[in-house]
């Protein structure tokens, strides 16, 4: 059986005066699965090109903050004890910071999980 979801590439933007980006995370939701996971992947040496002086750690530190809104847990702070679907809204609304959702796109899948890894290959690998 086919689920629908939708996604969000997750974008570190370490100067965005430069508008220059390198897709760190993805985020997948599927509403009928009740499914909301993060993939993610941050490769230090690729984004210092983009800005040198970048905290490595930080950007970590915010993919691990979705984690917690995703997983419902403490790590997600308020955002994290919202409903699921509030949670992904949460996620997918545009931000002013390093760690930025791009545009919502979606699909169809028998399995979110396999999905959400085969995004990430495609969009951060």
């Amino acid at each position: 059986m086919k689920l629908a979801y939708q996604y969000v590439p997750l974008r570190c933007v370490p100067r965005p005066d430069r508008e220059e980006f390198l897709n760190v995370g993805v985020v997948l939701y599927c509403q009928a699965a009740d499914f909301l996971q993060v993939a993610w992947q941050c490769d230090a040496d690729r984004l210092r090109a983009l800005d040198p002086l970048l905290d490595v750690e930080q950007v970590c530190a915010a993919l691990e903050f979705v984690e917690g809104v995703c997983a419902g847990d403490e790590r997600g702070g308020a955002a994290a004890e919202r409903p699921i679907g509030q949670r992904f809204g949460f996620l997918k609304a545009p931000k002013s910071t390093v760690l930025q959702p791009g545009p919502v796109h979606g699909g169809v899948t028998a399995d979110p999980a396999r999905q959400l890894e085969h995004l990430l290959e495609r969009l951060v690998g």
